[in-house]
Order: structure tokens, then sequence, then C-alpha cells
């Protein structure tokens, strides 16, 4: 503990002095250029506008800055001379004031208010010139602007998310925050059955082209819900409040996979709809598998196995959507959607050898074929109400939510005699499932004081949650016998889970002296389980109640940067994933099966950050510190024949201690790169005393990616994308690092409304080879994985139709997020979650 805190007191202290150390750099060359950029009419601020100066003779940028929420602005670090300045923000024209003299290194250009006016043309007809920022920093969040990005094109939203700030996405898809899987993940600010169900396959559900915005919010407030240790990500899909009808198509062709995407919408004065469809298969995706593990025996003999398989995997995924908004009058608002995914998802493992060794001589050979089936439906409905004041930001909201996720889960053992050719037996195990949610909740949004900086909100919520999953074992014979069911009940039974959770919050933020914001918050939170088996069989989970409390505060510094530091607590309810059941024995070897007794996580976080704009740069660093009681960690032990059983228990603790570095930098009109690095210390212990379950690991973990953008005449552009993973530190071992690239050319034409694009993936390497390491008193294993990813693809892209801004009120479209349960569950995928 002595260490960790030793460390993040430096980290922080690192921050701090970055970030004045810049202030003090500020005022080695103190003229600046400020202003406040305001609407045409009635003058109202425009938030977050991007300020940029250029040069007037070839367009390049030379410093820059990002307004506050107030629209104002603040430019330093440029010379003498004489230079233009652009203002653009999305939504309004963009503004260009020329001929800036700047005949003094001291001093301060007031350029006053500047008027922006809305856009008033065809969407197809603006063309904004430059590169757009892609990052952008509020004091509770980071957003990456993923409609600024081109080189996902004929992605997901894993390829995505690949590219933003403090998030890791390793090879199969699980994304991370800083280190830890115990994230929310919202779709346009609310859950989605599809994600509850397994956050890794609901992003490879959703197109990049129709992601609009990613939001990375490491501190979040009282009003969201208590869950998340790392915080929240939510992905904020493409709206408009334009008038007309649009149509987007698009599809993608690749060696290993194809998607084909529709996207439509229509719009009157005060009704509008959208449509949308896309769907993607996976194909030829072709692979290995090697494990080893070896284990020591209570009379002190060794016993080793040794397993490799062929892998091979089909996989075809869909979500499709319809939602409708009405303008009841000026004040009142109605939103409503209806979305269904689909996944169908096949594995297999051709030519299953498993080999047993009793010191060197090998006991005994076994072949088999596994295949496993995991199919599932969903469908979220959702209706909203919105109302607003004249006073502005008063607001007040009613929103529900009702999901439903239907899922099969099955695997099929083919077990063969010893002439590997003839079919000795076949087990098969089937878990269907189905999880519903229904969701209310109430908010109220009152701004204070004349000025109305002061903000109060407080609500309430209540979830109600049922999952259901019915398990069952079946044995034959030969290849042609009868399945026949095990009567055991610990392979044939079924779990009814019911989770009520209420909370209410209040959240109140002001400003402080004279650049401080602070924003305090707390949250109760009360729940209660009923877990009964089929057998009568009940188990007994006491209810409980979490009180939260949580904090930002910001700090404006005299050049227009921030600094901020936040505290909260968060609490991670186990998941279906863990305490499903049903044991998973598709390789014999190794099973795994959940626990319904699991106890919640309690975790508190620590974080300063600090962001500034340096001479067309974008810099962003970050010290954390986390800290989890009750840690829900995988326990080990060895059953007869080798045979390595998991579950988990509410026996560790993990502390983090890291950073985050990110960096946007422009060149020029035409270039651009940016990317990053996290790196942070990992410690992890289970707490207990009996030496051969007692466990303890420690070491650090670096990731980063860059991706850069060049445009080249005629509206082509080319891209480059890399992320690597260093290994990570698991209580137990170590799990292999790994890394992706990739590279683009894409072309705009018809006035920007159709696109083409070539582009190839991890195209200088065969597979991609991820190591494995186990590590207790009696168990040693390492496991490898191969995956062949190499990809070519051609992506096309047209729409038809035309849009255009319309008058109609402004307004935050808002929706329920449910957030309280820990994901992952080291591969149990048995039973969905809610």
């Amino acid at each position: 503990m002595k260490k960790i805190t030793t460390l993040f007191l430096f980290l922080a202290l690192l921050v701090t002095s970055v970030a004045f150390g810049q202030e003090e750099n500020a005022e080695d060359k103190p003229v600046r250029i400020v202003g406040v950029a305001v609407t045409g009419e009635g003058e109202e601020p425009v938030p977050y506008a991007t300020a940029a100066l250029v040069n007037p003779e070839d367009g390049t940028t030379i410093a820059g800055a990002v307004a506050d929420g107030d629209g104002r602005f603040f430019i330093a670090g440029f010379g003498l001379g004489t230079y233009n300045l652009q203002l653009s923000f999305m939504g309004f024209e963009p503004r260009m004031v020329r001929d800036i003299q700047v005949k003094s290194l001291k001093g301060e250009i007031n350029l006053g208010k500047i008027r922006m006016e809305d856009e008033g043309v065809a969407l197809e007809e603006v063309t904004v010139q430059g590169q757009r920022d892609l990052i952008e920093e509020r004091v509770d969040r980071t957003i990456y602007k993923a409609e600024n990005d081109n080189t996902t094109a004929g992605g997901d939203a894993t390829d995505v998310l690949r590219r933003v700030p403090m998030l890791s996405v390793d090879f199969e898809g699980n994304v991370s925050m800083r280190g830890s899987s115990n994230i929310l993940v919202l779709i346009d600010n609310r859950p989605s059955a599809i994600a509850a169900s397994s956050i890794t396959d609901a992003l490879r559900q959703i197109p990049a082209e129709e992601i609009k915005a990613v939001e990375v919010i490491t501190s979040p407030s009282a009003r969201f819900d208590a869950e998340g240790t790392s915080g929240v990500i939510n992905i904020v899909t493409k709206k408009n409040n334009l008038t007309g009808m649009t149509l987007n198509v698009g599809s993608g062709v690749g060696l290993r996979g194809s998607d084909l995407r529709v996207n439509g919408s229509a719009r009157t004065k005060k009704l509008g709809f959208s449509i949308g469809g896309f769907g993607r298969a996976g194909y030829n995706i072709l692979g290995r598998f090697e494990n080893e593990q070896l284990i020591t025996n209570p009379d002190g003999s060794m016993s080793r196995v040794v397993q490799q398989a062929d892998t091979r995997s089909n996989r075809l995924f869909g979500r499709y959507n319809f939602g409708v908004d009405y303008d009841i009058n000026q004040y009142n608002f109605l939103t409503a959607a209806v979305n269904f995914g689909i996944r169908n998802s096949k594995n297999y493992q051709d030519d299953f050898l498993t080999e047993n060794f009793s010191g060197e001589s090998l006991v005994r050979s076994q072949l088999r074929e596994t295949d496993v089936i995991d199919d599932s439906n969903t469908v979220d409905v959702s209706v909203n109400y919105t109302k607003t004041y004249e006073k502005k930001g008063k607001e007040f909201s009613i929103l529900t939510l009702y999901s439903r996720n239907t899922r099969e889960n099955s695997f099929t053992n083919i077990l063969f005699e010893d002439d590997f050719e003839t079919i000795n037996s076949r087990l098969r195990n089937d878990n269907p499932s189905r999880n519903e949610e229904f969701t209310a909740q109430l908010d109220f949004v009152n701004p204070l004081g004349k000025d109305g900086k002061s903000i109060l909100e407080y609500g309430a919520k209540n979830i109600l949650r049922r999952a259901f999953s019915d398990f069952a074992y079946f044995q034959a014979q030969g290849a042609d016998g009868e399945f026949v069911e095990n009567e055991n009940p610990n392979f044939n039974n079924d779990l009814t889970y019911d989770q009520n959770v209420s909370a209410a919050y209040a959240s109140y933020t002001f400003s402080l002296l004279k650049n401080y914001t602070l924003k305090t918050g707390l949250r109760y939170e009360y729940t209660m389980i009923n877990a009964d088996f089929r057998d009568e069989t009940e188990a007994d989970i006491p209810s409980y109640g979490t009180l939260v409390p949580s904090i930002n505060a910001s700090r404006k510094l005299k050049n227009g940067n921030m600094i901020k530091a936040a505290y909260n607590r968060r609490i991670s309810r186990p998941s279906l994933r863990f305490i499903n059941p049903n044991i998973d024995a598709s390789n014999p070897s190794q099973i795994s099966q959940g626990n319904p007794l699991l106890d919640p996580e309690l975790t508190d976080n620590y974080e300063m950050g600090y962001s500034t704009f340096i001479k067309g740069t974008v810099l962003n660093f970050t010290a954390f510190y986390r800290n989890t009681t009750g840690s829900i960690q995988a326990v080990r032990t060895i059953q007869d024949d080798d045979i390595i059983f998991t579950t988990f228990e509410n026996i560790g603790r993990e502390q983090a201690i890291g950073t985050n570095v990110f960096a946007n930098v422009t060149v020029g009109s035409k270039l651009s790169f940016n990317g990053g690095f996290d790196l942070y210390y990992a410690i992890l212990e289970n707490g207990l005393s009996d030496p051969l379950l007692a466990a303890q690991n420690e070491g650090w973990v670096i990731s980063g990616r860059m991706f850069g953008n060049y445009t080249l005449p005629k509206n082509w552009q080319v891209q480059l994308f890399t992320f690597a993973r260093g290994r990570r530190v698991e209580l137990q071992g170590l799990s292999g690092g790994f890394a992706v690239y990739g590279l683009s050319l894409n072309k705009q034409f018809q006035e920007k409304r159709g696109s083409i694009g070539f582009g190839a993936e991890n195209f200088l390497s065969k597979e991609f080879v991820i190591r494995n390491e186990l590590n207790t008193p009696t168990i040693m294993q390492t496991s490898t994985s191969a995956l062949r990813n190499m990809n070519f693809k051609i992506n096309f892209s047209y729409r038809i139709g035309k849009l255009s801004m319309e008058d109609r009120p402004r307004r935050r479209r808002k929706s329920v997020n449910n957030d309280d349960l820990k994901e992952g569950g080291g591969g149990q995928e048995g039973i969905n979650q809610n």
C-alpha cells in the first residue's frame, strides 16, 4: 500500500507540475487573442466552438483553442505577424475573422463577440477546410468525435473504440478502461440488452459510420448508476434536427468479413422518423489452439496435460432500429424507439487432441471435435417524455425502458476411439436463457441564481430484472445413439434470478472563487435479490444498501487550459456471467461454473487531469488511483483426472495506479496524427491464508495507439492505424499482449455524396499469437491462441436525398442509463446479463 500510494502522489504531482509549468511558459510570451463565440440572433454563447489561428498565405494552423461553456476562448503560443481566425462548430457556418495584426509579444488582443450563423444550406454543400478536431475535453469527460475520423469506414464500434483515449480493446474485442474491464457501455445515453448480454457482441453490431462520438466518463456523477469501476462509455450515434428525407446505403466486402448497412430519416416540422439496419458476416476465420498444464499432485508426483486443435468460426450479426420523436409544443417532447438485435456465432475445434502424461510416460490420448453454438435475439423498447421551461436549462423528464434477450448457448463434444476415426460417444450441453428488464426513471434539472451557472439535479430510479437459465447435459453412445439426459442436479437444473434496484440521487454544480467549478453528488441504492433453483434449493442472498458519494472539481488556467480532480465510489454487482451455475465443460480439462452467492464489489477512484493546446497540438495528461475491495476473483482448484476447475469468490483486492497521455497533432491543413499510451501498475491479491489457494501478483501494464491521416488532391485520403497492448497482469498469471494495424485509401465523389475505399489489415503477418500463463502452487499452465487475421477489404457508401436545417428548439435527448453490473466472467458464457 505504501508503494502504490507513493507512486500515485508522484504522478499527481507530475500532472500538476506539467499544468502549472505550462502556465509559467505562457508568461514568457503573454500576448494572447481572446474572444467570445455567440449566436447571430440573441447572442447566446456557442459552447465548445473551435478557434483556429491560421496563416492567411497557406492556410496552415498556427495555434488554436476550444471555447469553454460560455463560448470564451483564449489563444496563445504565436509570434508577430498577420493572421486569420476561423471559428467552427457543428450546426453553424464557419466564421472567419481576417487580418489580425500582432505587433507586440505582450498584451491582449480582444476580438469581442464573434457572431456565428446557423447553417442554412444542404449538408452536402458545406465544405470545411482542414482537419477537424477529434478530441474535446470537458469538465467530467473526454469526447472522441468519431464522425471526423474516416479510418474506420467499413468497420464497427470495436474499431472506433480502439482509437479512443484511455480505452483498450483486446484481440477478442473486450473493452477495458485504464486496465479494468468493469465498465458500463451505453448507446445514446441508455443501456441496451444487446450490450448487457455481451458488450463485445454489441460493439460488433454497431457500424462505425453510425457513430457520431464516444464519450469517456472516468468519474461519473451521482446521476449515473453506481456501477462501473472504471467509469462509463457512451456511444453517441448520428442524429439530427433536420427537415427532409435522406437515405444512406453502404457496403464492405473483405477476405474475412462483409457488411451491408442502410440508414434513413424523414422529418417534418414536428414529427421525425428514423430507420436503420446493419448486418455483418464473419467467415474464413481460422486459427489454432495449444495448451499445456503441469499439475502437482498431493503425493508430490507430477501430471502433465498437452492439448492442441485447429479452430474455425463463422459469425453473423444484425441490428435494426426504428425511432420516432414528436414535438408536442415548444416545451414538451416525446421520443420512442424500438431496437432489434440478432447474433449467430458458431465456433469449431477440429482434431482436438488431448494427451495425459504421468512423469514422462504417456497415459492416454483422446481425440475430439467440439462445436459451440451461441445464438441470441434482443429487443429494446423505450418511451421518454421531456418537459423544458422558459428558464434556460430547467428540465423534467420521465424515462422508461423495456428489454428482453433470449439466448441459446450449447456445445457438443464428439469423442473418438483409439483409432481416431470411430466415434465413441457424444456429450451435449444445452443452456437456453431469457433475461427481462423494466426501468422507470425521473430526472429534474434546475439552474439556480441569476446567471444559471449553479445547477441542482435530483431524481429517482427503479430497475426490475428477471433472468432465467435452464441447463442440462446429455450423453449418447456411438455415432447414432440416442442422447440420454443426465439427472444429476449439478448438471440438470434451472435458475430464476430476480433483482430489484431502487435508487435516489442529488447533485449540485456551482462556481467557486473565480476560476473553480465544483460538482458534488450523493446517491443511495438499495438492492433486493431472490434466487431459486428447480430442485427447490433457494440461495440465501441478503438485501443491501449502498451510499455512493462523488465530487468533481476543475480550475480554468490563464491561457484557457484546464486542470481537473475527481473522487467517486462505485459498486459492481456480479453480472449473470459470474453467477450462472451451468458447468461449462466444452474443454474437459478446464471446466468452469458461476457462483450465485457472490456479493458486489466496492471501488474508490481518484484522478487528476490536465489538458492544453500548444501550436496545433492538443495534449492531455491524467493520473489515477483505483482501490477495489471485495473483488470478484477466479479461484482455481484441481479435480480428478487432472481437471482445472474455476469458480468465483469475493476474496480479492485490486489496486491500480497509472497515467494516460494523449496527443492530437495537426501539421498544416492536410496532415494530422493522434495517439497516446496508457501505463499503470497493478497489484492483485486474494487475501487467503491457505498456501494452496493464496495468490498475489503485481506488475506494469502498457498499451498505446497511433493513427494518421493525410489528404491528397481530388478528395483522396490515406489513413494509417496501429494499436498495441502489452501483457496484462492477472491474479494468477499473465494475459499475453498483441498488436493490430491497418492502412486504407479512400476517395469521396459526387460532391461527397459517395465514397469508396480500399484497405488492408494486419497484412505483414500470417497470424497473431497470444500466450497466457497461469501460476499457482499446484498449477503451471501455458496456453496459446493463434488467429489468422490478415484482411483486405473494399468499402462503398452513397447518400441520396437532402436535409436542411430547420428552426426547432434545441434540447438534450434523454434516456435511461442502467449501469449496475460487473462485466466479464472469465469466459462463462452460459447466461446473459441485463
